[in-house]
């Protein structure tokens, strides 16, 4: 199964990805994750990569395509997870030719619902483990007292982005309503989109993305 988690900064995409990586052995590809990755790797592609982030270049959506060709043509397992990926029309486009090409096919697209106010709170009390990405919230889910990373175990390795406050959040927010959510009705008119409220406890955001499954 092949799916696209769409929604917000802090919707809590991420967290509900790592939970479907974990149940259904599927693969999150975060396009954060696999420029770092293929930056270091040391292939053709992540020599093109590395170049582009070092000159402060804007990566094309051609490279991102490739990435996730070469995740397509790896290990499957439970299927794939498209987190960050597409953003705009073109790039969701480009991501069903390629999963045509590939003899993939997108099953689901699921959309989680925030409301903007709860996402200021959400987010500006955000905090990742700086060794496996795991998020955590001063609200729903502290830091443990020990500082230790409940999935990793690194201790005392916590980061909160820069960006990560209410005047940077309404301009993600802004950027998203722009360019991300004419996605709602493209995948709608195909017949894929399934939404979920993204406000609710993760066990309870986990049930309803299960429920929209099957």
């Amino acid at each position: 199964m092949n799916i696209i988690l769409l929604g917000p900064p802090g919707a809590g995409k991420g967290t509900q990805a790592h939970i479907l990586v974990d149940e259904r052995n599927m693969t999150q590809l975060s396009t954060g994750d696999m420029l770092r990755e293929a930056k270091d790797s040391g292939t053709e592609m992540g020599k093109i990569v590395a170049d582009v982030m070092a000159r402060g270049d804007l990566v094309t959506d051609e490279i991102v395509i490739g990435l996730i060709r070469e995740k397509l043509q790896g290990e499957k397992g439970g299927g794939f997870i498209f987190d960050g990926f597409p953003r705009t029309l073109p790039q969701a486009d480009a991501l069903g030719k390629l999963l045509e090409e590939c003899g993939e096919t997108l099953d689901a697209v699921i959309e989680m619902q925030v409301d903007d106010s709860a996402l200021v709170s959400r987010i500006t009390a955000r905090s990742t483990c700086a060794g496996c990405g795991e998020v955590y919230n001063d609200i729903t889910k502290p830091i443990p007292a020990d500082e230790t990373c409940t999935k990793c175990g690194q201790a005392k390795g916590f980061n909160r982005r820069a960006d990560d406050n209410e005047d940077s959040l309404k301009n993600r927010l802004m950027e998203y309503y722009k360019k991300t959510s004419p996605l709602l009705g493209y995948y709608y008119a195909k017949g894929m989109l399934e939404s979920v409220n993204g406000l609710g406890e993760i066990d309870e955001v986990k049930a309803s993305i299960s429920n929209a499954l099957g």
